[in-house]
């Protein structure tokens, strides 16, 4: 998929599946930057990032060179804190395999629902300098695409309340259902809502021919 986009000169934003060091020497390669969300997956570069960011802590986060910027958002009756922190990657072997990389980061949400308050840290490689306001836009419109997707996928296609378990199926209902949620969201031909266009076009073909007919001109 990287090599059949023309990349130079974007950021792209990626999720923990895709934290690869192939993939990161890719998009720098195509002359493009990169951040890169760090999980489990990459057990040992996780664990660094877990520990370094404990030490920052320790320090009240005023460590040299380490830049921190909070945002406060009220969304559907929650109101969440995030506290971007990022600093230059550290001079260690670690490190030194991931292509381009410059900045180090995490970052802190708090979540309040109602009387119950949720908690998470997240942390990223990038291969952006550590300038915390640019760092924390680019991963914000990574995650307002995020959770619009997936609402949609929740609440119009109960994704979420899917029984499909075996094998790869999974993996193979997901792409389809996005395949057919960027169909509708392209398509001109009706006026209405997702779920109004998914039902117009279960009840008549001619609907269903012009969303197909509408998509293949693209």
């Amino acid at each position: 998929m990287l090599e059949l986009l023309d990349l130079a000169g974007s950021v792209v934003t990626l999720d923990a599946m895709h934290c690869q060091k192939e993939t990161a020497k890719r998009i720098v390669a195509a002359e493009a930057d990169y951040i890169l969300t760090v999980k489990g997956n990459q057990g040992n570069l996780a664990n660094r990032l877990l520990e370094l960011f404990l030490e920052y802590g320790e320090q009240r986060y005023r460590a040299e060179g380490l830049r921190k910027h909070v945002t406060v958002e009220t969304s559907r009756g929650r109101e969440e804190c995030r506290e971007y922190y990022t600093i230059a990657v550290p001079d260690e072997p670690l490190f030194a395999d991931w292509s381009g990389i410059k900045s180090i980061g995490m970052i802190f949400r708090v979540r309040d629902d109602g009387d119950v308050r949720h908690s998470e840290a997240t942390y990223f490689i990038s291969s952006l300098p550590p300038k915390v306001k640019m760092l924390s836009r680019r991963i914000r419109d990574h995650w307002k695409i995020e959770n619009s997707e997936h609402y949609i996928l929740d609440v119009t296609f109960s994704e979420d309340r899917s029984r499909i378990r075996a094998g790869s199926s999974p993996e193979i209902s997901a792409a389809f259902r996005r395949m057919a949620l960027n169909i509708l969201q392209q398509d001109t031909t009706v006026k209405d809502s997702i779920r109004g266009k998914r039902l117009r076009a279960g009840w008549n073909e001619t609907v269903l021919d012009a969303i197909y007919a509408g998509f293949n001109m693209v």
